[in-house]
Protein backbone atom coordinates (compact mmCIF):
# COMPACT_ATOMS: atom_id res chain seq x y z
CA UNK A 1 0.00 0.00 0.00
CA UNK A 2 1.58 3.30 -1.03
CA UNK A 3 1.77 5.90 1.69
CA UNK A 4 1.34 9.58 0.94
CA UNK A 5 2.58 12.04 3.53
CA UNK A 6 0.75 15.29 4.05
CA UNK A 7 3.01 18.20 3.20
CA UNK A 8 0.68 21.06 4.13
CA UNK A 9 2.65 22.03 7.24
CA UNK A 10 6.41 21.85 6.58
CA UNK A 11 7.35 22.30 10.24
CA UNK A 12 4.72 20.01 11.73
CA UNK A 13 7.22 17.16 12.25
CA UNK A 14 9.73 19.51 13.88
CA UNK A 15 7.05 20.87 16.21
CA UNK A 16 5.98 17.34 17.15
CA UNK A 17 9.59 16.31 17.88
CA UNK A 18 10.13 19.42 20.00
CA UNK A 19 6.93 18.69 21.93
CA UNK A 20 8.07 15.09 22.58
CA UNK A 21 11.48 16.30 23.80
CA UNK A 22 9.79 18.70 26.21
CA UNK A 23 7.60 15.86 27.50
CA UNK A 24 10.70 13.72 28.07
CA UNK A 25 12.38 16.56 29.98
CA UNK A 26 9.30 17.01 32.15
CA UNK A 27 9.25 13.29 32.92
CA UNK A 28 12.72 13.66 34.36
CA UNK A 29 11.86 16.65 36.56
CA UNK A 30 8.11 16.61 37.17
CA UNK A 31 6.62 13.87 39.29
CA UNK A 32 3.01 13.04 39.91
CA UNK A 33 1.77 13.67 36.39
CA UNK A 34 -1.80 12.39 36.26
CA UNK A 35 -1.89 11.17 32.67
CA UNK A 36 0.33 10.29 29.75
CA UNK A 37 -0.44 10.74 26.07
CA UNK A 38 -0.11 7.79 23.68
CA UNK A 39 1.36 8.33 20.22
CA UNK A 40 -1.08 8.41 17.30
CA UNK A 41 -0.81 7.98 13.53
CA UNK A 42 -3.61 9.34 11.33
CA UNK A 43 -4.31 7.96 7.85
CA UNK A 44 -6.89 8.67 5.17
CA UNK A 45 -8.20 6.44 2.40
CA UNK A 46 -10.86 7.16 -0.21
CA UNK A 47 -13.50 5.62 2.07
CA UNK A 48 -12.39 6.34 5.63
CA UNK A 49 -10.03 7.84 8.17
CA UNK A 50 -7.85 5.51 10.23
CA UNK A 51 -6.48 6.29 13.68
CA UNK A 52 -3.69 4.07 14.99
CA UNK A 53 -2.92 4.46 18.71
CA UNK A 54 0.19 2.93 20.31
CA UNK A 55 -1.11 1.24 23.46
CA UNK A 56 1.45 -1.53 23.94
CA UNK A 57 0.92 -3.30 27.24
CA UNK A 58 -2.57 -1.89 27.82
CA UNK A 59 -5.29 -4.45 28.57
CA UNK A 60 -8.10 -4.18 26.04
CA UNK A 61 -10.60 -3.96 28.91
CA UNK A 62 -8.84 -0.83 30.21
CA UNK A 63 -9.49 1.20 27.03
CA UNK A 64 -12.47 3.56 26.85
CA UNK A 65 -13.46 5.15 23.52
CA UNK A 66 -16.03 7.94 23.41
CA UNK A 67 -17.34 10.09 20.57
CA UNK A 68 -18.40 13.49 21.84
CA UNK A 69 -19.23 16.41 19.57
CA UNK A 70 -16.51 16.42 16.94
CA UNK A 71 -13.90 14.61 19.06
CA UNK A 72 -12.82 11.03 19.55
CA UNK A 73 -11.79 10.66 23.20
CA UNK A 74 -9.56 7.80 24.34
CA UNK A 75 -8.92 7.04 28.00
CA UNK A 76 -7.59 4.15 30.00
CA UNK A 77 -4.70 2.92 32.07
CA UNK A 78 -1.52 0.88 31.72
CA UNK A 79 0.06 -0.95 34.64
CA UNK A 80 3.76 -0.62 35.41
CA UNK A 81 5.53 -3.26 33.30
CA UNK A 82 6.42 -6.18 35.53
CA UNK A 83 9.06 -8.82 35.16
CA UNK A 84 10.43 -11.84 36.87
CA UNK A 85 13.85 -13.28 36.04
CA UNK A 86 12.53 -16.53 37.46
CA UNK A 87 8.99 -17.44 36.54
CA UNK A 88 8.62 -19.05 39.98
CA UNK A 89 9.33 -16.04 42.19
CA UNK A 90 9.55 -12.28 41.69
CA UNK A 91 12.75 -10.65 42.98
CA UNK A 92 12.69 -9.41 46.57
CA UNK A 93 14.21 -6.06 45.66
CA UNK A 94 14.65 -4.17 42.37
CA UNK A 95 16.68 -1.03 41.73
CA UNK A 96 15.30 1.11 38.90
CA UNK A 97 17.97 2.76 36.74
CA UNK A 98 15.76 4.12 33.97
CA UNK A 99 11.99 4.29 33.55
CA UNK A 100 10.83 5.69 30.20
CA UNK A 101 7.74 3.57 29.61
CA UNK A 102 4.70 5.56 30.64
CA UNK A 103 2.21 3.92 32.97
CA UNK A 104 -0.93 4.88 34.82
CA UNK A 105 -3.87 6.72 33.32
CA UNK A 106 -3.72 7.96 29.73
CA UNK A 107 -5.83 10.33 27.70
CA UNK A 108 -5.83 11.35 24.04
CA UNK A 109 -8.29 13.25 21.85
CA UNK A 110 -8.49 13.32 18.07
CA UNK A 111 -10.67 15.67 16.07
CA UNK A 112 -13.20 13.92 13.84
CA UNK A 113 -13.45 15.42 10.34
CA UNK A 114 -16.76 16.95 9.30
CA UNK A 115 -17.35 14.39 6.53
CA UNK A 116 -17.08 11.43 8.94
CA UNK A 117 -19.98 9.07 9.69
CA UNK A 118 -19.86 9.11 13.49
CA UNK A 119 -22.43 6.29 13.76
CA UNK A 120 -20.24 3.72 11.98
CA UNK A 121 -16.95 4.11 13.85
CA UNK A 122 -15.31 0.77 14.67
CA UNK A 123 -12.25 -0.22 16.68
CA UNK A 124 -9.90 -3.20 16.66
CA UNK A 125 -7.07 -3.86 19.13
CA UNK A 126 -4.21 -6.09 18.00
CA UNK A 127 -0.52 -6.39 18.80
CA UNK A 128 -0.62 -3.41 21.16
CA UNK A 129 -2.09 -1.08 18.55
CA UNK A 130 -5.63 0.27 18.69
CA UNK A 131 -7.00 0.81 15.18
CA UNK A 132 -10.07 3.01 14.86
CA UNK A 133 -11.81 3.27 11.51
CA UNK A 134 -13.94 6.34 10.89
CA UNK A 135 -15.88 5.89 7.64
CA UNK A 136 -16.59 8.92 5.48
CA UNK A 137 -20.25 9.80 4.95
Amino acid sequence: MPIELATDLPFQNLARQTHRMMEQLQKGFVYGSETWTPSVNLYETAASYLVCVDLAGVDKEKIDIEVADSRLKLRGARAVPSFSPSLDEPPARVRVHLMEIDHGAFSREVEIPEDADRHKISANYRNGMLWIEIPKS
